[in-house]
């Protein structure tokens, strides 16, 4: 089995597992600003050590990084802090599964987003399976009272598929930095973009929560305890996604990351005891189907 595949399963497994104890942390009091903070906070000193540890483990030189590798990196690093930060506040309003299935989103908005901007031209068997997977997200959307607040795009749907979107603008950031790092091994090139993204991400959330929500950092800080494992998760299921991202082409490294989908419906069940509605399945299989059809024709 090729390496990329290996680390994009195993940064999936890894991720449902942050994704649960984030959701926990908003038990603890945390908002969803420091919930979505302490995914990166301790990340920090764990991705540096990396790049230490590769360094002396083979000799590798710091490469130079130009303006390409910072402007692919930042993108990235921002699209993925909004993601998180939507991901977060969507299980407030849905089951864990049916948040973690909104995000999944970001394969059909890329269709749609390349066909209104790029003009690249969508088949006919595109347009079946974008169609296949709004028909999944208008499932997963419908609010507990059903339709009759005739609010279709309500909050979670809103949030999901923001979420989506920044994922997507994340992951081709990832890897465009990847690919910048003037470096033949892919696996120092996915420590180093990972180091670097992290940073820069952990003093932008920093700068944010002062601002916005004083105090905030001081609390996550205090209940280290709780959110050290979310950043030891989090740089983890980073290292595996910027492993397959510095190997492969980011469309087929997030549609094998799909079964994340899977992963999630399990810690649905079996830790948070929420039974999804034949619906909420419903979608979610409607959802996974489109993304793979997508996959199969592009």
């Amino acid at each position: 089995m090729a390496l990329w595949i290996v680390a994009t399963v195993a940064a999936a497994a890894v991720q449902t597992v942050r994704f649960m104890l984030q959701k926990r942390l908003k038990g603890l009091g945390l908002s969803t600003g420091g919930a979505t903070f302490s995914r990166f906070l301790f990340a920090v000193p764990l991705a540096g050590a990396g790049v230490c540890a590769m360094i002396l483990a083979r000799g590798h030189a710091l490469p130079p990084l130009g303006l390409a590798f910072w402007g692919f990196a930042i993108a990235g690093g921002i699209g993925q802090i909004v993601a998180t930060f939507c991901t977060v506040a969507l299980f407030s309003e849905r089951s864990f599964a049916v948040g973690i299935a909104f995000t999944k989103t970001e394969t059909v908005q890329v269709a749609l987003f390349s066909a209104v901007f790029l003009a690249e031209a969508v088949s006919g068997m595109g347009i079946v399976a974008i169609l296949i997977g709004l028909a999944g997200v208008l499932l997963l959307s419908r609010p507990p009272d059903g339709w009759r607040s005739g609010r279709i795009f309500n909050r979670a749907t809103v949030l999901g598929l923001l979420a989506g979107a920044f994922f997507g603008l994340s992951a081709i950031g990832y890897r465009g930095a990847t690919l910048a790092i003037a470096n033949d091994d892919p696996l120092f090139r996915a420590v180093l973009a990972l180091a670097c993204v992290t940073a820069f991400q952990t003093v932008a959330m920093v700068l944010w929560l002062r601002w916005r929500e004083p105090g905030e950092v001081g609390r996550v800080l205090r209940a280290w305890r709780a959110t050290l494992p979310v950043g030891v998760t989090g740089v983890l299921g980073s290292l595996g996604w910027f492993t397959a991202f510095a190997l492969q082409n980011a469309a087929y490294v997030r549609s094998v990351g799909q079964v994340e989908l899977i992963f999630s419906i399990l810690v649905s069940v079996f830790v948070f005891g929420e039974r999804p509605k034949p619906r909420e399945v419903a979608g979610m299989a409607l959802l996974a189907a489109s993304i793979a059809l997508i996959v199969l024709i592009a």
